[in-house]
């Protein structure tokens, strides 16, 4: 008897166990192409803890740092094809694909982080939209510093840079150099000590912190800071895959996107006067840059806005409208 009540309830456990719905644990997989040291990255690897803690454990996000599981211009693409959940990549360079996209890279448009805030509010609805009819959501967006020069000679002028060979990442630092009478050479961020020791690149304008990762005081020695704009670099995360999580965990992991941007926003805008001093320290010159030399700028920067709202159309017009305001 005894037996037989035992074996009862032993068929009667599995059974509840079977009937009881299994919290499956979703693993993914979030690539970048900066290294472990930059911010962003740091920011990334914050925000992949507080999900996991949100969710308890049912959704882990493996970020994978340094282009170490794809370079930075195949994330997109591996996110929109299922390779990987999840994804940085800097917005700008896909401004290809949709004008809209380089928004935040033209010259003097959005020079300080209170503009690229607001240019971000303006255009964030318009570029959702269009990386939506790709499959893709933005789960958060943060800023580089502002864009300045480093040449390896010294610059007066917009016309000292004719001829030098500089280092594109977008198709607006490309139209740039073409403006300037540069030559572009398209050149990942991960890439770049490569390109400089080797010649391929000799002028460029990215942030302090690009500099710094890439330590190119060993090539270069002076450093323009025109504030030129600042780009944004976007964590997204494919429809699909956000869909495929229970509604606590979508919710757990849009509220640790949210705390992630401005975080990020936060920690940019700290450490650009760091990134400035550590390549002082590196002995590099600093310089804001001769009148001249900002002036001539400008003068590209007007037409480059001219430019891109012309190629961005209606799309363009109700950002630049909104941004205005």
């Amino acid at each position: 008897m005894l037996h037989r009540r035992l074996a009862l309830a032993s068929t009667l456990a599995l059974s509840l166990t079977v009937a009881l719905p299994a919290v499956a644990q979703q693993k993914w997989d979030l690539p970048t192409g900066y290294p472990a040291s930059n911010f962003h990255t740091e920011n990334i690897i914050q925000f992949s803890k507080d999900v996991e803690k949100a969710t308890a454990g049912k959704l882990k996000i493996t970020v994978h740092d340094g282009g170490s599981l794809f370079k930075a211009n195949e994330i997109k693409r591996a996110v929109q094809g299922g390779q990987a959940q999840a994804g940085e990549i800097i917005i700008s360079g896909y401004s290809n694909e949709n004008p809209v996209f380089g928004v935040d890279s033209i010259p003097f448009l959005a020079t300080s982080y209170a503009d690229a805030q607001k240019l971000w509010q303006a255009s964030r609805p318009v570029t959702e939209a269009h990386l939506a009819k790709q499959g893709l959501k933005v789960l958060y967006a943060v800023p580089w510093p502002a864009q300045g020069i480093f040449s390896a000679k010294p610059l007066a002028s917009a016309a000292d840079l004719k001829g030098a060979k500089w280092r594109a990442y977008n198709p607006n630092t490309s139209r740039l150099a073409q403006l300037i009478g540069a030559q572009p050479v398209t050149v990942q961020a991960a890439e770049l000590t490569q390109a400089l020791a080797t010649g391929a690149v000799n002028a460029f304008m990215t942030s302090g912190a690009t500099g710094y990762d890439a330590k190119v005081w060993e090539q270069v020695k002076y450093y323009y800071d025109v504030s030129a704009w600042l780009p944004k670099n976007l964590v997204i995360v494919s429809q699909k895959s956000f869909d495929a999580l229970d509604k606590p965990s979508q919710d757990a992991l849009l509220k640790a996107a949210s705390d992630a941007e401005a975080r990020g926003w936060k920690i940019s805008q700290e450490k650009t006067t760091w990134y400035l001093d550590q390549l002082k320290k590196n002995g590099m010159t600093v310089d804001p840059g001769s009148a001249q030399l900002k002036a001539d700028l400008r003068k590209l920067g007007e037409t480059m806005i001219a430019e891109w709202a012309k190629q961005a159309g209606a799309d363009g017009q109700t950002i630049l409208d909104a941004y205005r305001k």
